[in-house]
C-alpha cells in the first residue's frame, strides 16, 4: 500500500491534471485495488487491458497519487484527472469527479483540487464578500437575512411580511427555497409585490434591504424569471443548484454578472459530497456570492467541523475566484446570534428565518432586535 502524509497538503495540479480526494471504507488488504478501480471508474470506465491508444493510457487514465488511512479500514484516496475529461463544464465536472463512483455506497468525495486553468475557467462569484458588502452599504459587521414563509402563503401576503421585516432593518430577504411558480404565489406576482414593499419600506430612512426571489424550473424559465427580477429593479436571486441542475445553475450566473447569487443547500445530501466541498469550494467556483447551509446546532446541521470548513472554504483564497460569504442557517434563533458571531467572524450572513416569523405581530420588532444585536456586537 502506498502512503502519503498528508492527503490535503498537496501541490496544485499540471493545468492539464486535478486532484478528487475520496474518502473510502476498505481494509488494508483491498484498499490499493479499490483506489485503483475508483480511477479507472472516474476516467475511462473499462479494463484497462483493453485501452490500445498509448496516449489515453498515459493522459487519461486515472492516477492514485496517495492512501492514507484515516482510521481503520477508512481511508484517504488521492487521485489526479485529465482535466480534459471534464470539457470545462460543470455538469461534466461533477461527472468526472464522483459521476458512477457516488452510487458506490463506500466513497465519498471529499475535497477537490483543481489548478488555475480550471478555476479561471468556472470564474467563481461575481460579487463575493466585498460585492455584496457595497449593495447592502454595509462594511463593519456581519450581515442579516430573513426567509419569507410559509410554503402556501399569497404573494400578498409574502410582500405585506417582507414589508414588515425590510422596516424593521434587515439587510436581505430571500424566498424560502420551496417558494416558485405556484399558482397561489406565481413568481411575477411575487416579485413585484414583495419588491414594491421593501423598495416603499426603507424609502423613509435612505438605507437598503435587498431582496433575493427565488429561481425554479428548466433553463427557459430560469431566464425569464431573471428577467422579470431585473425589470422590478432586483439585483440579486436565490438558486438551489442540485435542483435545478450545476450546469444551469452556471449558465445563470454566466449569463448575469450583474446578478448577485445565493445558493441553497437542497438535495445536497443526497450527494455524498462533503459539504465543505460541495457548498463550499465547488458552488463557489461556479458563481456563488453567498452560501446557504445548516448550521450546527439547528434543525439538521452539520458538526461544527465541518461548518467551519464549510466556511473556510467560501472564504479562503482560490486561485482568482472572489471570496463568497457563508450564511449559516436551520432553525437559528436571535438568542445564538452572538455565539454565531463569535464562530464565524463579521464576513458572515446571519440568516434567521422561523425565529422571526414566530413573532407574529410584533415581526418588526423583532428584526429591529435582531439588527440591533448584529450592530452591537460589532461596536462592542
Amino acid at each position: 500500500m502506498t502512503t502519503s502524509p498528508e492527503p490535503y497538503d498537496l501541490t496544485t495540479p499540471s493545468p492539464g491534471r486535478l486532484t478528487a480526494i475520496y474518502r473510502v471504507n476498505a481494509t488494508a488488504a483491498t484498499i490499493d485495488a479499490r483506489a485503483q478501480g475508483i480511477a479507472v471508474e472516474q476516467s475511462v470506465e473499462m479494463p484497462l487491458d483493453a485501452v490500445t491508444n498509448p496516449a489515453i493510457l498515459s493522459d487519461i487514465v486515472g492516477k492514485v497519487t496517495g492512501i492514507t488511512q484515516v482510521h481503520d479500514d477508512l481511508y484517504d484516496v488521492s487521485i489526479d484527472l485529465a482535466v480534459a475529461t471534464t470539457g470545462l463544464e460543470a455538469g461534466q465536472l461533477f461527472n468526472m469527479l464522483f459521476g458512477n463512483t457516488s452510487i458506490h455506497a463506500d466513497v465519498t468525495l471529499k475535497d477537490a483540487i483543481f489548478p488555475d486553468s480550471v478555476l479561471s475557467a468556472f470564474g467563481g462569484p461575481h460579487h463575493g464578500i466585498t460585492g455584496l458588502r457595497e449593495r447592502l452599504r454595509v462594511h463593519k459587521r456581519a450581515l442579516t437575512c430573513s426567509a419569507l414563509k410559509p410554503q402556501g402563503s399569497s404573494a400578498a401576503e409574502l410582500a405585506t411580511l417582507a414589508g414588515a421585516m425590510a422596516r424593521g432593518g434587515i439587510d436581505l430577504i430571500k424566498d424560502d427555497h420551496g417558494l416558485a411558480d405556484q399558482a397561489y404565489s406565481p413568481f411575477a406576482e411575487r416579485v413585484a409585490r414583495i419588491g414594491e414593499a421593501v423598495r416603499t419600506a426603507r424609502a423613509a430612512d435612505g438605507r437598503r434591504t435587498a431582496y433575493f426571489p427565488s429561481l425554479s424550473g428548466n433553463l427557459d424559465q430560469l431566464r425569464e424569471q431573471v428577467a422579470l427580477a431585473r425589470a422590478e429593479g432586483l439585483d440579486g436571486v436565490l438558486i438551489a443548484p442540485m435542483v435545478t441542475g450545476v450546469a444551469a445553475f452556471h449558465t445563470i450566473a454566466r449569463e448575469n454578472p450583474d446578478m448577485a447569487i445565493m445558493t441553497h443547500p437542497s438535495m445536497a445530501g443526497a450527494s455524498r459530497i462533503a459539504p465543505s466541498l460541495l457548498l463550499g469550494k465547488l458552488f463557489r467556483m461556479l458563481g456563488s456570492d453567498a452560501t446557504v447551509f445548516p448550521n450546527h446546532g439547528g434543525r439538521f446541521g452539520y458538526p461544527p467541523a465541518e461548518c467551519r470548513a464549510l466556511a473556510d472554504a467560501a472564504r479562503f483564497p482560490l486561485g482568482g475566484c472572489r471570496p463568497a460569504i457563508p450564511v449559516p442557517a436551520g432553525g437559528m434563533t436571535l438568542d445564538r446570534v452572538p455565539e454565531m458571531l463569535d464562530f464565524y467572524g463579521q464576513d458572515v450572513v446571519v440568516l434567521v428565518g422561523g425565529g422571526l416569523l414566530s413573532a407574529g405581530a410584533r415581526i418588526t420588532t423583532e428584526t429591529q432586535a435582531f439588527a440591533n444585536a448584529v450592530a452591537t456586537y460589532h461596536a462592542a
